[in-house]
Formats: structure tokens, sequence, C-alpha cells
């Protein structure tokens, strides 16, 4: 492989990495920041899974001049796909019994789409969420 192509590649896996990271610290930033669960389960789980993904890219476009093994990029692509299904599963989940246990401030929803689901099937919002 070239020396200018490396140099590339590099500046490429460089830019991912640093992409990637700030956005994890905005997640942790905002995990922090932010008024209520919802809007903090959103940082958790959507910025973090981008800032993770663009951090394994960076490192796998880094092992790319190595001539590193197929088990090596295999290993970056399942941390990827797993966190890619698990995180946004995990964090409806969450939502869903935060909503049910009335742990979320229902002023700073815009919308409870939740709310007129539990009517239309019968079921009474107030009785899942005891704080409304």
């Amino acid at each position: 492989m070239s020396e200018q192509l490396v140099a590339v590649l590099d500046w490429i896996a460089i830019l991912c990495l640093l992409f990637g990271a700030a956005l994890c610290l905005l997640a942790g930033i905002g995990l922090i920041r932010f008024p209520d669960l919802l809007a903090r389960m959103h940082t958790a789980a959507k910025p973090q899974v981008l800032g993770l993904l663009l951090v394994l890219v960076g490192i796998g476009i880094r092992m790319i001049p190595v001539e590193t093994s197929v088990f090596n990029i295999g290993t970056l692509f399942l941390v990827g796909l797993f966190q890619v299904v698990t995180i946004p599963v995990a964090g409806h989940i969450a939502a869903r019994v935060a909503y049910r246990t009335g742990r979320i401030r229902s002023d700073l929803l815009v919308k409870d789409e939740l709310a007129e689901r539990l009517r239309a099937s019968g079921r009474n919002p107030s009785q899942e969420n005891p704080q409304r």
C-alpha cells in the first residue's frame, strides 16, 4: 500500500475517532443536563450508539494498512451490530416502564401518543400512570 493512501486512511480514521468520541462526550453531558428521564434516555441511546459506531469504523480503517485478520474486523462488526440491535430496544422498554410507573414529567411531553393508544384500546392512561 502506498504511503499516501496510508496517510489518507489515517486522517479518515482520526476524524472518525474524534467525531465518535465527541458524540460520546456530548451524550454524557446530555445525561447530566437534560431535565427528565425520556430526554436522558434519548441521549443514552441515539448519540451513544452513533459515537460508538464511528469509533469502531475509525478503528477498522486504522487496521486496514496493518493487514490484520478478518477476525478482528469481524469482531468490530459484531460489536457494532449488537449495539445497534440492543440499545434501542432497551431504551424503548425502559421508557415504557418509566411511563407506566409514573417516572416521567408529563408537562414536558408535546404529544402523549401512548395515552391515546391506551384510550383506544379501552384502558385508562391514568391507571397506567398514577401521577397524571
